[in-house]
């Protein structure tokens, strides 16, 4: 009986299974996957929707990039797939029980209203910001790294009111210009932390590579309130890279260019639930060049190595992100024959040798829902040493840079308020020790400030953003610093943008501008005063998608900075030529001007898109003044004018065009005279073909150089003095890049 009853049991198990198989069978039969890729990648599109339309039958693509629906649709329905960031498309459902595996294109067209803006400590979306925030995306970082791998300084000069402005034609140092102002009042954050002030700003933005960045924040206008001293004209916020949950990341640029410029640049990312990384590594090695065949070299011999890891976790609603960044370079120009070896000792030759190291380490620790609001503990830490050499003069100095922010941000019915407290300093000392020739300045400089915000949304069309902070300074005492802005919505179509606030900047020794064998010179800082400043910037939008596809964007601003108490350096340094004897021996000293400067003007820009054409003409009006110099009033190398136009095409998902070209008008000189306008002509090919990406790049194609005009290197060859840049010295330059990307 108990055989025939196992039996029984046996056959009664294998009717349940067959049912089971039956059953999940149908169920399967009822189903429709279907799997999104990018067709340029084939990485998996995740978020991307699936749906019938009409019938609310949906699903959304998950980290692997499928979607199920259930019930299947009937063979034949209409299928609408879309993903953001690519093209949607329709398509019929396949035969049942055949899943649907669709490539996606990319789509150029930005939508503006998903993009997430963190330099306004709130994390809004960009649309809804009263503060004026433009944005550079990973699309225009990712073709910056076939075009310069090496930093960001052509890129930050392509938006409409800044301008990268080289100071040294032998050591290929530049300046980032905001409104006409010179760079020292701009500041320069990276992940929401103060990067590259005073000292440590030498060489700063010209150690940066694209590929280690998501996206990039620029805020036109006074911003100390948002993060302190120093941001004057504005300030740019450096976002980097961020891991993915579920899609790790590879990606590898190798790139040389006709001006003897060779970079190899990577980048890794992966994450899971709980822990994730990131890692950039990449070197330049530039060789020396003498574009006008003067004996001086215009493009400075360059070797360069950055590394910057970060690693996160992610505890319950939390994340923490530790990191390290570490630069070694070593720059050196002058005299052809000493940069390029052979020359002989017999006779004095020029040459400057700049080696740089510096190494930062930050922490960010982020808990939301903590009392229905979201806590941020920031700390960053910098050692910065910069040595310099040459036949007259050698020196070292190092600068330690340190930040800590607490802050609170809460959102409370139509209010988002932030607030919060830091603490940052700065400790410069020069090394006698490894210098022959003393440096006659060292500082400790120490802050302490605390600020709010509160962004409230008084209608559906109006809202209204105002902050306060107030700074104590070790050495020039309380800044008090209020800042307003106002976004209105007239229409779906049409905004209008006013902001306005105070801003203040503390006196540093030792700036950009400074030739290397001026440093030396400059005297101990007595009797200064710290700068201030108030500016107003507004904006009127209008922008129309047509039912045609066309995109019509159309921006009018202006924008106004009132600079008291201007730091000038004495007049002892305006040099004409030709060069007097003993010109380097001669002291210079910082003080402040009895009148303000002021920079005003208006940007006007109009941007097309229709389908994958889009089209840009931008242009620029700028009138700076030093109010307190009769003679020379306009503020030096503020082009009057400027025009930019921007037109790509893409041919096809593989093949895509662009072209670009701008106008820099007349400039003034320091002493008052004037050098004529000139314009800049640049264009691309870019091939793309699974994980590799091609790109031909053309610079300055019609060659145009300050040194077809005027020599910049006057006086004696052993120590000569090089006049002001205003126009290009490097020429033409053609790149060829290559780039790997994985994505699973």
């Amino acid at each position: 009986m108990s055989l025939r009853f196992g039996f029984s049991m046996w056959r009664v198990s294998l009717l349940l299974s067959v049912c089971c198989l039956l059953m999940t069978l149908g169920s399967r039969a009822q189903s429709l996957r279907v799997v999104l890729r990018d067709s340029l990648t084939q990485s998996p599109v995740i978020g991307g929707s699936v749906s019938v339309p009409g019938t609310g039958v949906g699903a959304a693509t998950d980290v692997k990039g499928e979607a199920v629906l259930t019930p299947a649709p009937a063979p034949g329905t209409r299928l609408r797939v879309e993903a953001l960031g690519y093209r949607p498309q329709l398509v019929a459902t396949p035969a049942a029980g055949t899943a649907l595996t669709l490539q996606l294109a990319p789509a150029t067209q930005a939508i503006e209203e998903e993009v997430l803006v963190t330099a306004t400590r709130t994390n809004s979306r960009l649309e809804d910001l009263p503060t004026r925030v433009e944005v550079l995306g990973e699309e225009e970082l990712t073709e910056e790294n076939g075009i310069k791998p090496g930093n960001i300084a052509s890129l930050l000069g392509d938006i409409a009111g800044t301008q990268i402005q080289p100071t040294s034609p032998t050591t290929g140092n530049a300046d980032l210009r905001i409104q006409g102002l010179p760079g020292r009042y701009s500041q320069i954050l990276r992940d929401g932390l103060p990067l590259l002030g005073g000292y440590s700003g030498s060489f700063g933005i010209l150690q940066i590579p694209p590929l280690d960045l998501r996206q990039i924040e620029l805020i036109k206008g006074s911003s100390s309130t948002l993060y302190g001293g120093g941001a004057i004209a504005g300030l740019v916020n450096l976002v980097s890279k961020t891991p993915v949950l579920g899609s790790p990341q590879l990606t590898f640029t190798a790139n040389q260019s006709t001006l003897k410029e060779s970079n190899l640049n990577g980048f890794a990312s992966g994450r899971n639930q709980r822990v994730g990384y990131t890692l950039f590594a990449g070197g330049t090695r530039q060789q020396s060049v003498d574009v006008d065949g003067d004996g001086f070299v215009d493009v400075p011999r360059l070797r360069n190595f950055t590394v910057h890891p970060r690693l996160f976790y992610y505890p319950k609603n939390g994340q923490l992100a530790l990191g390290y960044t570490g630069t070694v370079e070593d720059r050196q120009g002058g005299d052809a024959a000493v940069v390029q070896g052979g020359a002989s000792t017999l006779v004095p030759k020029f040459f400057v040798t700049n080696k740089t190291e510096r190494h930062s380490t930050d922490l960010t620790y982020t808990q939301d829902s903590v009392a229905g609001g979201s806590l941020t503990v920031k700390a960053t830490a910098s050692w910065f040493r910069r040595a310099v050499s040459t036949n007259t003069v050698g020196y070292a100095a190092r600068q330690l840079s340190y930040y800590s922010e607490v802050s609170y941000l809460h959102r409370y019915g139509h209010h988002t308020l932030v607030g919060g407290l830091n603490v940052l300093g700065e400790d410069f000392e020069p090394l006698l020790a490894e210098s022959r020739t003393p440096l006659l300045n060292d500082y400790r400089y120490a802050t302490v400030g605390g600020f709010v915000q509160d962004d409230w949304q008084l209608t559906p069309t109006l809202s209204v953003q105002g902050g306060l902070r107030l700074d104590h300074h070790n050495t020039y005492g309380n800044f008090l610093l209020p800042r307003a802005a106002v976004l209105f919505k007239a229409s779906p179509d049409v905004t209008l943008r006013l902001n306005g606030g105070f801003g203040y900047r503390v006196p540093v020794p030792y700036v950009n501008e400074l030739d290397e064998r001026e440093i030396p010179l400059v005297q101990p800082l007595q009797n200064l005063s710290a700068e201030r400043s108030q500016g107003l910037n507004g904006d009127v939008n209008y922008q129309h998608r047509f039912a045609s596809g066309l995109s019509l964007n159309l921006n009018q601003g202006f924008f106004y900075t009132r600079l008291q108490d201007p730091l000038v350096l004495n007049q002892a340094r305006i040099i004409d030529y030709p060069v007097p004897v003993g010109t380097f021996e001669l002291p210079i000293n910082w003080y402040n001007a009895a009148a303000p400067t002021v920079s005003q003007g208006l940007e006007s820009y109009v941007r097309l898109r229709h389908h994958e054409t889009e089209i840009y003409l931008g242009y620029l009006y700028t009138y700076a003044r030093r109010r307190y110099d009769a003679i020379s009033p306009n503020v030096p190398l503020a082009a009057r004018h400027k025009l930019a136009t921007v037109a790509t095409q893409e041919l096809s998902e593989h093949l895509a065009v662009g072209i670009e070209a701008s106008y820099t008008g007349r400039q003034y000189l320091d002493e008052g005279s004037t050098r004529p306008g000139y314009p800049v002509v640049a264009a691309l090919v870019r091939y793309t073909a699974g994980p590799w990406t091609f790109i031909l790049n053309g610079e300055n194609l019609f060659d145009y150089r300050q040194t077809r005009r005027e020599a910049v290197a006057l006086g004696d060859r052993a120590n000569p003095y090089f006049p002001e840049l205003w126009a290009p010295v490097e020429g033409r330059v053609l790149n060829v890049s290559v780039n790997w990307k994985w994505l699973r």
